[in-house]
């Protein structure tokens, strides 16, 4: 059975890091597209980032770009999500999400792309 777990989430200050992690089993991570969302109280989930299947292709939203890394180890099973200088706008249940590479080539950040979700994990920014 495909099952994702997110890990790592927490209180941060304004500035600081967390680093979340999704972990998968029962398929074969290699094959598909891992993406993170995020969704604040009173908003529409959004896509972070994704690393794709295959070459490893990576993408950002404008909003979390030069401060989230995401990174894959498909050995390990994991997806990481690095996030440093952290704003309390960043504040959020994030998610990490997995859909089967098939015809798409790339991940995507389109939450409706993916039909495998984690249970997410809270993100706090505040001083």
């Amino acid at each position: 059975q495909l099952q994702l777990v997110e890990s790592g989430g927490g209180l941060v200050q304004p500035g600081g890091s967390l680093r979340l992690s999704c972990a998968a089993s029962g398929f074969n991570l290699d094959s598909y597209h891992i993406g993170w969302f995020r969704q604040a109280p009173g908003k529409e989930r959004e896509g972070v980032s994704c690393a794709s299947s295959g070459d490893g292709t990576t993408y950002y939203a404008d909003s979390v770009k030069g401060r989230y890394t995401i990174s894959r180890d498909n050995a390990k099973r994991t997806v990481d999500l690095q996030m440093d200088s952290l704003k309390p706008e960043d504040t959020a249940v994030y998610y990490c999400a997995a859909r089967i590479r098939g015809l798409q080539v790339k991940c995507t950040m389109t939450s409706g792309g993916y039909n495998n979700w984690g249970q997410g994990t809270q993100v706090t920014v505040s001083s």
